[in-house]
């Protein structure tokens, strides 16, 4: 219901900025602006699809390949006992597990080719068990927030980025990026823990809890001691080299348990490729509606209302000018990356502005495009307060990602 609001009030607003901006300021060419936004964020969005398509075909295959040799079900059992407390209404050691446990971990090493189809893999086993098929279940909800908090270890795109853009230490933003999406992360489980009634001071959830904040810290203590290239040379290849051979142990079990590798990965290749083309309306629609609030103008009133109410607060409003990316990214990924590199190029690549707004792109996930994909893909019409967790989610990350700035780039 919230979504079905806020994606009227996307039209609504730029129809009511535009209208004004014809009649106060005679700008006659910003009503040609939306419709031209509205045409190219289709295209763009039928396009990301079609790329989907290629990618969903693939990964698919191979999960099912991983379900026939069992190797999923052993990933589903490693992290059962944590999983079922946060998951209570999925059976134990289902095989559901693994795909979330495989989804949750491409993320975390930046995969995000890899990340989209096995969470959608996740979302479709979850939905099988789903009473309710237009309704988003507890689970569902969960696993959506946890994965749109963006939990990610290495933030190699970001700081590719920056080495472009002529940083003189392009990595000097992954500590406060890793930082930032840990409390991101902590955000969302808590919320929707609330929510559900979950119980996170139950001892597992807290061993598991433990165990992840000591190896985030050893992890960022070790980059801490490294150079940026060789932060670079670890990240590309360890991200690649796990997941490749995490597939290859796929097709080994598979082949030791005797299962017809190719037939089970052309019956999962036909999966992808159906539920790729099934989300294609509902990327269009979110993406056009992102199109016209920004192309109206509406984004940038947005934030220097922010920032004029800032002044008048007498608090350091430095700040702000990183703040689109901060309004864009819940949005759109691309959309926030490309005002990324425009800091960088307005203010340059190691000022204040650049590295909070890169600090903020690497603080939060895509949230209304994950929502759209993944409950499109399953026929979710009726979201509950995924989207309010969601977007807590993303202002923590926000809050923490300007605050952690100021601590050590000020």
């Amino acid at each position: 219901m919230v979504l079905n609001y806020l994606w009227a009030a996307f039209f609504i607003i730029a129809f009511c900025i535009a209208l004004f901006k014809l009649i106060v300021f005679q700008d006659v060419e910003i009503f040609q602006k939306l419709v031209t936004s509205m045409f190219d964020n289709a295209k763009t969005g039928f396009e990301i699809s079609l790329g989907l398509t290629a990618v969903m075909t693939l990964f698919l295959g191979l999960m099912k390949v991983g379900e026939r040799g069992g190797i999923i079900a052993i990933f589903a059992k490693l992290v059962g006992p944590f999983f079922n407390r946060l998951f209570p209404e999925i059976p134990k050691n289902h095989p559901v597990f693994g795909s979330i446990l495989m989804n949750f971990s491409a993320n975390m090493l930046g995969l995000d080719n890899a990340a989209t189809p096995l969470g959608l893999k996740a979302m479709k086993e979850m939905q099988e068990l789903n009473p309710e098929k237009e309704t988003a279940s507890n689970a569902q909800i969960m696993f959506l927030v946890l994965n749109a908090s963006g939990l990610t270890i290495i933030p190699i795109s970001i700081m590719v980025f920056r080495a472009q853009m002529g940083a003189a230490d392009p990595s000097d933003i992954f500590i406060p990026i890793l930082l930032a999406t840990f409390f991101s992360t902590i955000t969302g489980l808590v919320v929707v823990a609330l929510y559900q009634r979950i119980n996170l001071f139950d001892k597992v959830i807290l061993g598991y809890l433990g165990t992840m904040v000591l190896l985030v810290g050893g992890l960022i203590y070790y980059f801490s001691t490294i150079s940026q290239e060789r932060i670079g040379v670890i990240s590309s290849v360890a991200s690649n080299v796990i997941l490749f051979s995490i597939f290859v142990s796929f097709v080994a079990l598979a082949l030791i348990r005797k299962v017809n590798v190719y037939d089970a990965f052309i019956e999962g290749a036909k999966e992808g490729f159906s539920v790729a083309i099934s989300i294609i309306p509902f990327l269009i629609a979110i993406l056009v509606a992102v199109g016209v609030f920004r192309a109206s103008g509406a984004l940038d009133y947005l934030v220097n209302g922010i920032g004029f109410l800032f002044s008048l607060t007498g608090m350091n409003t430095d700040f702000v000018p990183a703040l689109p990316v901060a309004f864009m990214k819940p949005l759109s990924g691309s959309g926030a990356r490309g005002l990324m590199v425009e800091a960088m190029q307005t203010y340059g690549a190691d000022s204040f502005v650049a590295r909070v707004a890169s600090t903020i792109q690497g603080s939060t996930e895509t949230t209304f495009y994950i929502l759209a994909v993944y409950f499109g893909s399953v026929g979710i019409k009726k979201t509950r307060y995924a989207l309010v967790c969601g977007l807590l989610a993303d202002l923590a990350g926000v809050i923490a990602a300007i605050a952690l700035a100021y601590l050590f780039f000020k």
